[in-house]
């Protein structure tokens, strides 16, 4: 890994002097020398994979990359084992190993990661010099506005000309939920779960009904999106945890389903009575396999995440590795209609505040997203070995390929184009059907502008994360004896360490913004 011992280009800004003069004085732009290519590195989140396809890919990409901009790329991962805390600690660490950064505001601090310094102020200027295709397709889309702090300066470049729906739901079995007794093989229910869970427990004695693993609580907010109207305000987390929610049609008064309310109870007796079936293993919380991996070979009757996944991978591998297994997808909220489409910028890209080569990292980023031998590179691999594509146009794979082994994982969550995607020979044959309905009912997000100042809650919400980590994991997982006494004690832990004081602050902070947006 590269180590490069500069001044930081924030803090030259900040006096003065503009990151292109200080390229210009460094010469570390080898193009403009003639010298050798500029290395620039890009975070990603992920497992980085070990099947040599990455590197392939890699070495194609900068003979595109060298000739194009005279610069290579190399991808730093921040693996998914506790990466919430690796990524910022690496944001905030003021290492300059790293250029562009993938970010998002509902799921990777973008908002605070940009506030506290990590992510380089991008002017109108540099990124019409440096990433001309993106300036001009974002400031068309009328975009930028959502990537802005108070003091106007656009601090990433959203993903925001890629469809995509991000709504999480459970995978199953259509055939087993038909043997089950669901017409149709489908499920309308969150409760009616318990019916197919029940029905694999017995008829299936090899497969765990839902072989969850480690911290998950999908169990609950899966019951909790689809029995209350509440609406996750996604820039706010306490740990692992979403604390606060706003009603619909009430989107300032701030509120939580960890705290008020019946339905946490009702959740919570629900996810004990799929323990007690036998719905998961009993050391779940502990145990560390591979759900998705576990549906494939027929050992779990479900999992979870985004319609993305279901679409565009799991129908295929369920379809080749179980026939007949009529895959399905139960989106939570589905029942009340209380899910939203994607935000723009749950993929962005930003370049980090350290970085030595900022103007160069634009311009591999501009490639990436706007030149098609460069996007396909990074996002599919090498034509003929990692994707092919069909006489009737779409993006297949080759013989034998299987993506739970051959899988590329560059991860370019951060500047995707639907310009570029094909319809791929592997996804849902119904995935326009699928987005259809989805659309016919999803809400739009109400804070993508909204940013939140945590300073003076940032105590409380470590000190929140605390209490939720205590009672939350044993909650989804059914293992209180009384979900009751174990609820009224968490709120009361929660109000003891100053819930109603972070409530009330948020909830004065989105009063003011919410007036400011009036006018």
């Amino acid at each position: 890994m590269k180590r490069r011992i500069i001044t930081s280009t924030a803090a030259l800004i900040a006096l003065g002097i503009s990151a292109t003069a200080l390229t210009a004085c460094t010469g570390g732009d080898g193009d403009q020398e003639g010298g050798a290519p500029t290395e620039i590195t890009m975070l990603v989140l992920g497992d980085k994979p070990t099947n040599g396809r990455l590197e392939a890919m890699l070495d194609k990409l900068n003979e595109r990359l060298v000739e194009k901009a005279n610069a290579k790329l190399d991808l730093f991962y921040v693996e998914w084992a506790d990466w919430q805390t690796q990524y910022n600690l690496q944001l905030l660490s003021g290492d300059d190993n790293v250029d562009l950064i993938t970010t998002a505001t509902d799921w990777l601090y973008a908002w605070e990661n940009a506030k506290k310094g990590a992510f380089l102020p991008l002017s109108e200027d540099m990124l019409k010099e440096n990433a001309p295709k993106t300036w001009e397709q974002v400031d068309a889309a009328g975009d930028w506005e959502l990537t802005k702090l108070d003091n106007d300066q656009i601090y990433f470049i959203p993903e925001d000309a890629y469809t995509q729906w991000t709504n999480h739901g459970f995978f199953y079995r259509g055939d087993w939920a038909a043997q089950a007794g669901f017409a149709n093989g489908e499920i309308t229910k969150f409760e009616d779960f318990t019916t197919y869970f029940q029905w694999i427990k017995t008829n299936v004695p090899d497969a765990y009904p839902w072989d969850v693993a480690g911290a998950n609580e999908f169990a609950l907010t899966g019951y909790l999106q689809g029995h209350t109207d509440l609406q996750t305000i996604q820039q706010i987390t306490a740990g692992n945890y979403f604390p606060f929610q706003t009603p619909e049609g009430d989107e300032t008064d701030v509120t939580s389903w960890y705290m008020e309310g019946d339905e946490l109870l009702a959740a919570a007796e629900l996810a004990k009575e799929w323990n007690d079936i036998g719905v998961w293993r009993e050391d779940a919380l502990n145990y560390d396999g591979v759900t998705r991996e576990l549906l494939y070979a027929g050992l779990t009757g479900t999992d979870q995440h985004h319609t993305q996944t279901f679409v565009g991978q799991i129908v295929d591998n369920m379809t080749t590795k179980q026939p007949g297994s009529d895959p399905k997808l139960f989106s939570f909220g589905s029942e009340n209609g209380n899910y939203f489409r994607d935000i723009k910028t749950h993929g962005a890209m930003a370049v980090s505040a350290n970085s030595s080569n900022p103007e160069k990292a634009l311009q591999v980023y501009d490639l990436l997203r706007n030149d098609e031998e460069a996007y396909n590179l990074i996002n599919f691999g090498i034509e003929g070995t990692d994707y092919v594509v069909t006489d009737d146009g779409k993006l297949g794979y080759p013989e034998g390929y299987d993506s739970s082994t051959d899988g590329l994982g560059a991860n370019f969550w951060a500047g995707r184009m639907d310009e570029f995607e094909l319809p791929r020979t592997s996804e849902a044959p119904n995935k326009d059907e699928i987005y259809d309905a989805l659309d016919a009912d999803a809400k739009d997000y109400p804070y993508s502008t909204l940013v939140v100042d945590k300073t003076p809650i940032e105590s409380t919400l470590a000190a929140m994360s605390g209490v939720l980590s205590e009672y939350i994991p044993q909650l989804q997982y059914g293992k209180f004896d009384d979900p009751a006494a174990a609820i009224a004690e968490m709120r009361q832990k929660l109000k003891d360490v100053g819930y109603e004081d972070a409530r009330a602050d948020v909830e004065a902070q989105i009063k003011a913004w919410d007036e400011a947006r009036e006018g």
